[in-house]
Order: C-alpha cells, then sequence, then structure tokens
C-alpha cells in the first residue's frame, strides 16, 4: 500500500467511492460547493486554494467581480465544504511599492512551510509572472519579492525544502491565452532569487495522450509519499471548439523533483458535468488544491469549473498512484 507523508486529517471532506463507479477520482455529489455569486461583488469564484487552520480550513479564492477584474480573497470553514468568503481582496504589506501595485491576482495556492502559510498566485506585473506572499493567519498578508520576469504562471511551491533549498514547479508562458506550456522546476535560498531551473514535463504531441497535447501545468502543491511526489496537473487539447482543460497525474521522483517517474496517459478527472462544461470558459476542470490524510491515504480535491464554479472531488493516494502506474506514459 502507498502512504502519503504528512500529517493526520481526519476531517478532511469525504464521501465514499460509488459503487460500480470504475474511475479513480469520484466527484461530490452536491457539486459545486462555491457558487459564483456567494459574496456580493463575485461574478464567478473558481480555481482556488484551501488548507487546514486551526481547527478548521482556511482558503485563498480567486473572485472574479462584476466589472470581471480578478483578484484573491481569503475565506474560513468548518467542513472542507461550506465556505465563508470576505467581502473584501487581499490587501498585502510589503517593503517595496512597486511590487505591491496591483494590476490583477489570479490562481493562488496556498502552502504550509515551517511556521508560516505561503501564497503563491499568477500576479500582473507588466504581464503575467508569479506573485509569492505569507501570512501566519489569514488575515494580515505581506508580499514578497516576484519569483519570476514575466510570463510565467501556475507557481506552486513544495510543502519542504528540498537539498536544503525551497522549491517551485511554474509554467512558462506568454501574455495571452499561451498556446504552448511544459512544467519546470526551481529553487530558491530565500524565496527570493530562484534558479537552479530544470525541465519536468512536456505537452504530449500524440494521440496516446491528446488530452494534454497543447499545454500542461502544475495544480495543487505535490503530496509527497513513499512512491514520490504525487503531482496533480492539468493539460489541455485545443479543439475546435476551443480549449479543453482535464486533469491528470505524475509521480516525481523526491530528492530530484524534475525526474518523471510516471505519468498517466489518460486523464483523471476531465469535464462531463453540467457546471463543467457550461459557464464563462466551458469545458474547463482545473485543479488548485488538495487536503490530505496520512492515515487513510484519502485526498479531497478542490477545482474550478469552467471559470465560474469550486468543486470538490475525492480519491485516495493507493487508487491515484495505481492508476498513475499502471496507465503510465
Amino acid at each position: 500500500m502507498s502512504k502519503i507523508i504528512g500529517n493526520s486529517l481526519p476531517s478532511i471532506p469525504w464521501q465514499d467511492k460509488p459503487e460500480g463507479y470504475k474511475k479513480p477520482v469520484w466527484r461530490y455529489q452536491n457539486n459545486p460547493i462555491i457558487k459564483r455569486d456567494a459574496i456580493p461583488s463575485s461574478n464567478s469564484i473558481f480555481n482556488s486554494a484551501v488548507i487546514p487552520y486551526k481547527e478548521g480550513f482556511a482558503g485563498v479564492f480567486r473572485c472574479d467581480s462584476r466589472a470581471v477584474s480578478m483578484d484573491i480573497f481569503a475565506g474560513f470553514s468548518e467542513d472542507g465544504i461550506r465556505w465563508n468568503i470576505n467581502e473584501e481582496p487581499i490587501t498585502f504589506l510589503g517593503e517595496d511599492p512597486e511590487i505591491l501595485k496591483r494590476e490583477y491576482r489570479y490562481d493562488p495556492r496556498v502552502c504550509f512551510i515551517e511556521d508560516r502559510y505561503y501564497i503563491t498566485w499568477c500576479n500582473g506585473y507588466h504581464g503575467p509572472t508569479i506573485g509569492v506572499g505569507y501570512t501566519f493567519d489569514f488575515k494580515t498578508f505581506y508580499q514578497l519579492e516576484n519569483a519570476f520576469l514575466p510570463y510565467n504562471r501556475n507557481g506552486v511551491l513544495f510543502p519542504r525544502k528540498i537539498g536544503g533549498k525551497y522549491a517551485m514547479l511554474s509554467r512558462p508562458s506568454d501574455t495571452g491565452h499561451t498556446p504552448f506550456g511544459d512544467i519546470f522546476y526551481s529553487q530558491s535560498s530565500d524565496l527570493e532569487y530562484w534558479g537552479h531551473h530544470r525541465h519536468v514535463m512536456s505537452s504530449f504531441k500524440g494521440d496516446d495522450s491528446a488530452w494534454q497535447w497543447t499545454k500542461i501545468g502544475p495544480g495543487p502543491i505535490p503530496i509527497e509519499t513513499d512512491e514520490g511526489w504525487l503531482l496533480i496537473y492539468h493539460g489541455v487539447i485545443n479543439t475546435c471548439n476551443g480549449f479543453v482543460y482535464r486533469v491528470g497525474s505524475a509521480i516525481l521522483d523526491l530528492e530530484e523533483p524534475w525526474k518523471v517517474k510516471y505519468r498517466s496517459k489518460y486523464y483523471i478527472l476531465g469535464p462531463e458535468e453540467y457546471y463543467e462544461c457550461v459557464g464563462d470558459v466551458p469545458n474547463v476542470v482545473f485543479p488548485c488544491a488538495a487536503l490530505t490524510d496520512k492515515d487513510t491515504g484519502r485526498i479531497a480535491l478542490y477545482y474550478g469549473c469552467a471559470d465560474t464554479v469550486t468543486s470538490l472531488a475525492f480519491t485516495t493516494v493507493d487508487e491515484l498512484i495505481q492508476f498513475t502506474k499502471e496507465h503510465t506514459l
């Protein structure tokens, strides 16, 4: 049996796999858990990150406004399903006003390392790049230097140092709706200067796995297991009706995470339900967070749907690792 290396978290949301269901990931029966109008100003709430906090959970949510501006908001929940999201966006404190200037913020991830909660997001600074900040209490937030030059998206930290360095996955891009994209690994001694860039994996050009033909990008914080880092990521294919986003899985080497041990040939979750297929951007499932419990191996996956609402799905570390190894590229 595969094991999660981490903390016990028996309170994560959970529903058992439906009887007779054959796929490795199954949806929460009451999806979506966060509707598009959960706060007064929101047009949509999606691509959001959650994490255990105190006796419950906290999160950072992408809320596009009714002006269709993009920003990130803090929120709290007792059960990980019913959320109270602040009505005002996060305001960051920091040393350099140049970096604090806001153009746009979207698609956050949250990662606990050592003594604080780090937030990464797609930050507008003369084009999309990776913003980095932290908080201790989800009330006061501090912004650090951007990790990279434009253009980049999907900055995802690892939950511990690797080789004594902070580590991050990202997806270099361009200023538009990027028609390409590979995943890269970078490291830093201080969360300010990033280097030692290593290629992790590319989109797959071939019909053996065409769902990830156009571009790929890291999703939730990688999950440490005894088999390696379990990476849940998104893959995109460009169709006659536009981009379609699906979800895949990979297993990376624990100490050299740019080395891919296994990678799923088949997607593990794709847009099928109405709320995934119909919205501001149709045919999108986009994972940004996963809660895990080491004792049971349960994984609760949070994902955005059609760039409009937020939903929840479930799997286990055994099921996902077995699927990835059995159906590897």
